[in-house]
């Protein structure tokens, strides 16, 4: 494979900003779907649809890291924020496929607040992606989507305790209630790790 001796840095900045917008729009049409659930106007396939687009994304961030020469930022970097991107994605298509897996009947409250908080978090996530090459609002962005990870904790302590505080819920679904809880905080958390790396990026490259 041959390296490419002119630099190609938009290339970078375009493709983590498409990355950002299809993590956002995945997050939006997931809430929609634990929203209106079972009779939900998105479908899994839609959801599936978005974290495919996730994937080729990812990968064309990787083979212009590996063509390139001369990158905006260190490739280490580049690598880590494409694939914890792209974990965000995967969190947020599992637990939308949990919903019909699991046969859930109608969707528990606490999911509901998860999912709001989730795009919210993406929403911010997006923003900062899409100005990581000017970088004005990059650290201002962070700090608001840190405060929807401490916001999501929250939730998902007192959902899951809520959980197992009442005898009379049946084990089945208990089991299959921690399990989407998890897999929408798995979601949040990639956020939060896509957050601390695009962070680390901003205070490197100063």
């Amino acid at each position: 494979m041959r390296l490419a001796l002119i630099p190609n840095s938009s290339g970078f900045f375009d493709l983590f900003e498409r990355a950002g917008g299809n993590a956002l729009e995945a997050a939006r049409k997931a809430e929609i779907r634990f929203r209106e659930f079972p009779n939900s106007s998105i479908a899994q396939a839609q959801v599936k649809d978005l974290e495919h687009r996730g994937d080729s994304i990812t990968r064309d961030i990787i083979l212009l890291l590996n063509t390139q020469y001369v990158t905006p930022f260190d490739r280490e970097d580049i690598y880590e924020l494409a694939t914890t991107i792209d974990d965000v994605v995967d969190h947020i298509e599992e637990a939308s496929d949990l919903l019909e897996l699991y046969g859930v009947a109608s969707v528990a409250k606490p999911a509901l607040d998860q999912c709001r908080i989730l795009v919210d978090a993406v929403e911010h996530l997006a923003h900062a992606l899409a100005d990581l090459k000017g970088r004005k609002s990059v650290e201002r962005e962070l700090v608001e989507l840190k405060l929807d990870e401490d916001a999501g904790d929250r939730v998902i302590r007192d959902a899951i305790a809520d959980l197992f505080r009442d005898p009379r819920i049946d084990p089945l679904i208990v089991i299959r209630w921690k399990d989407i809880y998890e897999a929408l905080e798995a979601a949040l958390d990639a956020s939060e790790t896509a957050a601390n790396v695009l962070g680390n990026i901003v205070v490197k490259n100063a």
